[in-house]
């Protein structure tokens, strides 16, 4: 319900505040499309629809590649679970076609990668982290090498790669010390977080999205923390406003876009992230807490 809930609740949050900070600032963005207007077009290398292609595609072997064992063995998501490599490949497929049609990778290197995954598969149908990490190597490998427009999205994968893994690291240990985990008591006591961010009462919705907002965490490090958290007592609606408002906000990137928007709407766009993640969390915690 949690990842439900926050998928969404992202998603509608792009929404509204980007239409509420229209409407406070539509002068100022009426001023700036007029003067866009009369700029020439940039020139781009493919529409955006071959963007999102292409976004989608990864997203979806993210998605289903890590997509968890249910608690049951009926149902809809029972069914993903038990077909996710077969749906995890056509989207690798998808991928595979996308960098040779559109980001011009040679059709051999696709090819040369793609017969080892096969043959893999077949040879251990039971262990299919096997083909997929070899996949990834594949992969890796030919567009590292390549001269084209894939050898920069993989040094800009690799690069954010070396500066997740060890906040991912330090915050699971982190995060395991201080709050332990559900029937496993940390180094702060249960009863503080308790009081802070038992319940779904306003202040403690407000508490978790303000806290959140000024927190600087690794996104892959909110499970554990979350998980440590619960485990101490917080309620299903603060966590929810923890959830949304922080990777939303964090203090350095308050910094950051006040340096591109400016100090007034910096003010108003974290406000504004605040207000929804406790009202959010609020609504959340009375109706699935």
């Amino acid at each position: 319900q949690l990842g439900i809930a926050r998928a969404v609740g992202a998603i509608l949050f792009s929404v509204i505040i980007g239409l509420l900070m229209h409407l406070i600032f539509r002068k100022e963005e009426q001023a700036k499309a007029a003067a866009q207007m009369a700029m020439p077009e940039e020139e781009v290398k493919r529409p955006l629809w071959q963007n999102v292609l292409y976004f989608a595609s990864m997203v979806g072997i993210l998605v289903f590649a890590n997509w968890g064992k249910p608690d049951t063995d009926t149902g809809l998501w029972a069914s993903i679970y038990h077909t996710k490599w077969l749906i995890t490949s056509c989207f690798a497929v998808a991928l595979g076609v996308i960098l040779v049609l559109w980001f011009e990778l040679a059709w051999w290197k696709m090819v040369i990668t793609a017969v080892p995954v096969a043959v893999l598969a077949y040879l251990f149908p039971q262990q299919p982290m096997v083909a997929f990490s070899a996949g990834a190597i594949g992969l890796s490998f030919f567009t590292s090498t390549d001269d084209g427009e894939s050898s920069e999205w993989f040094a800009a994968s690799w690069g954010f790669a070396k500066q997740i893994m060890p906040l991912l690291l330090i915050g699971v240990l982190i995060a395991g010390a201080l709050l332990g985990r559900v029937g496993h008591e940390g180094l702060i006591p249960s009863s503080w977080v308790a009081q802070a961010v038992g319940g779904n009462s306003l202040r403690a919705n407000f508490f978790a999205s303000f806290a959140g907002a000024f927190m600087y965490f690794a996104t892959l490090t909110e499970v554990p923390i979350l998980q440590g958290l619960l485990g101490a007592g917080m309620g299903k609606g603060p966590a929810l406003a923890l959830l949304l408002a922080g990777p939303a906000l964090s203090l350095p990137n308050m910094l950051v876009i006040r340096s591109v928007l400016g100090t007034k709407k910096t003010v108003v766009f974290v406000s504004l992230v605040i207000i929804m993640a406790t009202l959010t969390g609020m609504l959340f915690g009375y109706f699935w807490g």
